[in-house]
């Protein structure tokens, strides 16, 4: 029964040996949740003849586990493991790739009637039973391994995955482990990693002092880690320390990671401390490169509000700097930038400090963002924080893919937006048909929604459209004519010789396929009839029919709208309002590129 099985690997695996692509059964398999995070899980694995119960699995493996082709009496070869010692002399096989060669239900049942390895003796201990072993205490998920030998680790289990770092400067050598086998109650570890993203220097002040800090976040074959330098370890390591180079790190604090300000996978993060030791590698080996987990960017309205994501976009257009400043009265320069993926959404995305200043647009580079915040200003919008990774052009196949795509027919698409975005042409780039505003209902939500639409006036309600207003430049407030001459402000509290006319103007748009009444203040109002409010008032009282030829001019002219929409209660009654928010006149040579894609994308279909 067990000739299907590698005879013999677990104890070849437990004294050390490498066996090359061991075939081995899964008796058990069991989730450990670490506290937060990805979970972990640990598999009992027999050979036919014996069992153990310390092989853990990585946790890139775990979708196998969740899709159940990992499941109890699957037969899988192993292509990859690393041996890890824990600091009390127990081994846990990380087991880095392997294959399922049969799933649970072909194989029917366990292989051979195996026993629980232990060196130097066999036992009859079922690997569904608990064996006579001591038990080991769960402690974490890398921490909750079954010890394959109590004994003290010896020479075994040499990690051909990694070479052995150099001595410490203490003089003292630490076997390499990977990241993703690392917890707050290991001692004596190094990792082999690859510096992915270093943050700028940041300063605090508080009642209790003031200080600086700095985060980086490092990637090896298993997974990635955040890892945080204070003050001492800002000067020591932050100038020495370059992206994308490898080093040997070791004798870092663990701590449980605050996924509130990162979406590094990893349950810890590192903190650098004064017995820390970085040694740079010199054999980067198999050490991978920043690892991303892309959301698409029209998927981002289904993700929650703060969540921090992974995302990647053409540079569709991007403002220039500007200053603001914070609450605690620091002037920081900020900027933004429009990205736009195939799908042919738009989000803005806010840079800041030195990344705003120093970001080159020119020639719409593509940009993969690791760890941007989500936010539902204005929509959808993103901002780069202080532990994201920003890449221009990176050396990723979405990349490649996104550039060729935007290349070929992607910049000829307007683009859509989801977040309050201007674009060259001062407009809100969500373009919709009037129907569509109604079919998706626009508006209906907490917050207003907002649309720009190519759309011609077919009527001007001219009755009640303009009133008398405070003449003070900041102040549209009505005024009360006091029969003496004077017109008063209740707003700012005085009476003026003169008013203002401010215009109100119900207009009914039209396109193909629908018409919508919108509300036009006062610039936008203007733009349609070609008239200044003030003219417009003096042509009332002095040339009425004049005054109805300026608006009757005005009717089946087509503008592009920029509009704001939202369900709005008056009296126990809701009804949808829109606002003309700008009038633009139409660009052709846009629009008929526009249009064309469309047709092109419905052509497709």
């Amino acid at each position: 029964m067990s000739g299907a099985l590698t005879r013999g690997a677990i104890p070849a695996i437990a004294k050390g040996d490498q066996i090359q692509n061991p075939v081995l059964q899964a008796v058990n398999v069991r989730r450990l949740d670490g506290g937060s995070g990805l979970p972990r899980f640990r598999l009992v694995m027999s050979d036919g003849v014996h069992f153990v119960s310390s092989f853990m699995l990585a946790t890139q493996l775990n979708v196998l586990v969740e899709q159940k082709e990992i499941d109890v009496n699957c037969v899988c070869k192993i292509k990859k493991y690393i041996v890890n010692t824990l600091k009390d002399g127990r081994r846990v096989v990380v087991i880095m790739d392997l294959e399922v060669l049969k799933c649970a239900s072909d194989v029917g049942g366990k292989i051979g009637e195996p026993v629980l390895y232990v060196e130097g003796a066999a036992q009859t201990t079922s690997p569904t039973s608990n064996p006579p072993a001591r038990p080991f205490k769960q402690q974490s998920s890398c921490d909750s391994e079954a010890p394959m030998n109590r004994g003290p680790p010896k020479d075994f289990g040499k990690q051909k995955a990694f070479s052995d770092p150099p001595n410490t400067p203490g003089g003292t050598q630490s076997k390499v482990v990977p990241i993703a086998s690392l917890n707050p109650y290991q001692s004596k570890w190094t990792v082999r990693a690859r510096i992915t993203n270093k943050s700028q220097i940041r300063t605090w002040s508080n009642s209790r002092g003031e200080g600086k800090l700095f985060s980086m976040e490092i990637v090896d074959e298993s997974g990635e880690i955040r890892v945080t330098g204070f003050n001492e370890q800002v000067d020591k390591y932050y100038s020495v320390i370059e992206v994308n180079k490898v080093y040997y790190i070791s004798k870092g604090t663990l701590k449980i990671a605050n996924k509130q300000y990162t979406n590094v996978k990893n349950d810890y993060e590192m903190t650098l401390s004064n017995d820390t030791s970085i040694v740079p590698c010199d054999d980067a080996g198999n050490v991978p490169m920043v690892q991303f987990d892309f959301v698409p960017i029209e998927e981002l309205v289904n993700k929650e509000k703060d969540s921090v994501v992974d995302v990647i976009g053409i540079c569709k257009s991007y403002d220039e700097v500007t200053k603001i400043t914070t609450k605690a009265n620091k002037e920081v320069s900020k900027r933004a930038v429009h990205l736009m993926d195939v799908s042919g959404k738009v989000i803005t995305t806010t840079l800041w400090g030195e990344e705003a200043e120093k970001f080159d647009g020119s020639g719409q580079p593509v940009l993969a963002i690791k760890g941007a915040r989500l936010s539902d200003f204005g929509g959808r919008s993103l901002s780069v924080l202080f532990s994201s990774t920003l890449m221009v052009n990176p050396d990723v196949p979405e990349a490649f893919k996104l550039r060729g795509w935007f290349d070929s027919e992607g910049h000829t698409l307007e683009g859509s937006s989801m977040s309050e975005m201007k674009g060259a042409g001062g407009g809100i780039t969500n373009w919709k048909t009037l129907s569509e505003v109604k079919t998706e209902n626009l508006g209906h939500g907490d917050k207003a929604d907002y649309f720009t639409c190519v759309a011609t006036i077919v009527y001007l309600r001219k009755e009640n459209c303009m009133y008398q207003a405070c003449p003070t430049q900041d102040c549209n407030k009505k005024v009360v004519d006091q029969q003496n001459g004077l017109f008063r402000c209740e707003k700012c509290d005085k009476e003026f010789p003169n008013f203002k006319y401010r215009m109100i103007l119900s207009a009914n748009i039209a396109d193909f396929g629908d018409n919508q009444w919108v509300t036009c203040f006062q610039e936008s109002a203007e733009a349609m009839l070609g008239k200044s409010g003030d003219y417009l008032g003096e042509l009332r009282e002095s040339n009425e029919q004049a005054f109805d030829e300026v608006f009757q001019n005005a009717n089946f002219r087509t503008y592009t709208f920029r509009n704001r929409v939202k369900l709005e209660t008056y009296n126990d009654e809701s009804r949808i309002k829109a606002s003309v928010l700008d009038v633009k006149p139409v660009d052709h040579k846009e629009y008929s590129k526009r249009l064309l894609v469309n047709i092109r994308k419905h052509a497709s279909q």
